[in-house]
């Protein structure tokens, strides 16, 4: 495994971490095996595991996974949700930052906070006085590293000019591209790591999914837009150029996706989150698929003029995270 510096910070990552969220929906495996995964994951040189508050029981799952080799790795959660509920609304006040980081130390069974995000940016809350009650919990040791999730630039600088920002976490991916524009210029700028979350665009870039794939009633594809019927029909020439790619590199069409990520900047980490040991194992290996500059070169071409059809979110929860 290869490993990246998020930023200015000095935090050392590996290049690839894994997003934790999705071992506790409802269709996860049992909490052994997702615990077992995560030590899997370990063994992989994943050293960059991320959770949250708002995960329902994941940040205990992580935290037990993780307690053999706690100091040998990077746990990164966020705050931000009244009562860690999403369905909740947002909530970045000083007293409950403070409260949701003396909870998340608990449940994840450690002294400190290698990186504390804010979930979502809470418009009630001036990002000034957010930075402000990090800093406190930094000076206490709490916590050692601050940042944030799904903010705009303006943002962004704003809470920088108070506390040093490490890492910005954002979905960014083949299948959604936004933080070309604004984000990733700024976090070069400032000298912030990229934390790329659903770099898999929610599995869609593995190639395994198209427009006559049914999901499980508890799958939370189904209520994406992006994710319908006629928008995954519309998207389909993406994965086509993915796949076609991963042929010619004997890569998987996830490997390319992942790849591609990495060649774009260098204080970009992927988060890929999945609950099977051959995706885990594939996953990693992206890290030994080389895009050659021709090959950028081709992709960007083609994604010049590529159009994703679906929003992210349906428009009630795009309410509730501010996004």
């Amino acid at each position: 495994m290869k490993s990246r510096t998020l930023g200015n910070s000095g935090l050392k990552v590996s290049a690839i971490g894994f997003g934790c969220m999705g071992l506790s929906f409802p269709d996860a495996p049992s909490r052994g095996q997702s615990i077992q995964l995560i030590r899997d994951a370990f063994e992989q040189g994943v050293t960059f595991f991320d959770t949250a508050q708002a995960y329902g029981n994941n940040e205990e799952l992580v935290g037990e996974a993780l307690a053999p080799f706690r100091n040998e790795v990077v746990i990164a959660t966020k705050f931000g949700f009244r009562e860690g509920n999403i369905q909740l609304g947002l909530d970045s006040r000083p007293e409950t930052i403070r409260a949701t980081a003396d909870a998340s130390l608990r449940k994840l069974r450690t002294d400190h906070i290698d990186l504390f995000y804010q979930h979502r940016v809470d418009p009630a809350v001036p990002i000034e006085e957010v930075a402000g009650a990090v800093q406190e919990l930094i000076a206490q040791g709490k916590v050692k590293h601050f940042g944030l999730s799904e903010a705009d630039a303006q943002t962004i600088r704003r809470a920088h000019a108070v506390l040093p920002v490490t890492a910005l976490q954002s979905e960014y991916s083949l299948f959604f591209r936004e933080p070309e524009t604004d984000i990733i210029p700024t976090l070069g700028e400032l000298g912030i790591g990229f934390v790329s979350f659903s770099p898999l665009g929610k599995g869609y870039l593995t190639g395994t999914i198209n427009a006559d794939t049914e999901f499980n009633k508890s799958d939370a594809r189904n209520m994406l837009p992006r994710f319908s019927k006629e928008n995954r029909a519309a998207n389909q020439v993406l994965v086509d150029l993915v796949v076609e790619i991963a042929g010619r590199k004997k890569a998987t069409p996830a490997q390319i996706a992942l790849a591609w990520l990495l060649a774009q900047k260098p204080f970009i980490v992927p988060i890929p989150g999945t609950s099977r040991l051959h995706r885990l194992q594939e996953n990693t290996g992206s890290v030994n698929v080389l895009l050659s500059a021709d090959e950028l070169e081709e992709m960007a071409a083609a994604l010049s003029v590529i159009k994703i059809s679906g929003e992210r979110y349906p428009a009630q929860l795009r309410e509730k995270i501010g996004k």
